[in-house]
């Protein structure tokens, strides 16, 4: 597994918890280090250790956990290029979860070897949608729990997000917009801001 998804969770646990934190957390997981390196790549297997180290050395379930870490993606200002790169994915949440699908293959425009699970999107009505995510990251339906709920106030939306569970090799969100036009969103530019 890609080593910027190792370093994601060890930001999360950092900058939410503290450094100590993590030194305890890599210390559960028995890394024998306590660094990621971004462009390295691990063991697969590492990943459902270090997520059940770091939900035992914070008291949070996993399911919790990972929709946190979802949040922590698009809403912590070490992460606002994450933001960004989902603000184009559309003018509205709606575009935005339209452009899900494509979600993989854009990160990778970024970053060649970086793999993300697959997303499908499927749409019943114009206010309800579920989204359909491979499970090559664990947990990785929770993740889009979070950073979905979160992008969903980022615009304005007020959206019900279900997780639906887990079958044939994926993980299930289910989506219900409520009201799409519920509270002013994020301000957002498409052009950088000069500093």
């Amino acid at each position: 597994m890609h080593g910027l998804i190792y370093r994601a969770l060890q930001c999360f646990v950092t900058d939410s918890y503290g450094p100590e934190k993590w030194a305890e957390v890599a210390l559960t997981a028995d890394l024998g280090f306590v660094e990621f390196e971004a462009m390295l790549i691990y063991d697969d297997a590492l990943a459902p250790r270090l997520i059940a180290a770091v939900g035992a050395v914070l008291g949070r379930s996993e399911p919790d956990l990972m929709e946190d870490v979802g949040t922590y993606l698009v809403s912590h200002p070490n992460t606002e290029g994450l933001r960004r790169l989902m603000r184009f994915g559309g003018v509205t949440f709606v575009e935005l979860l339209h452009s899900l699908d494509d979600l993989p293959d854009r990160a990778r425009l970024a970053v060649s070897d970086l793999n993300l699970p697959q997303i499908e999107l499927h749409e019943y009505s114009c206010s309800h949608f579920s989204v359909f995510c491979g499970t090559s990251i664990p947990r990785f339906g929770h993740v889009m729990m979070g950073l979905l709920r979160t992008m969903a106030d980022d615009y304005g939306v007020l959206a019900l997000l279900e997780f639906q569970g887990g079958a044939k090799g994926g993980e299930t969100v289910s989506i219900t917009l409520v009201e799409t036009e519920f509270a002013k969103g994020r301000s957002f530019a498409l052009g950088a801001r000069a500093s």
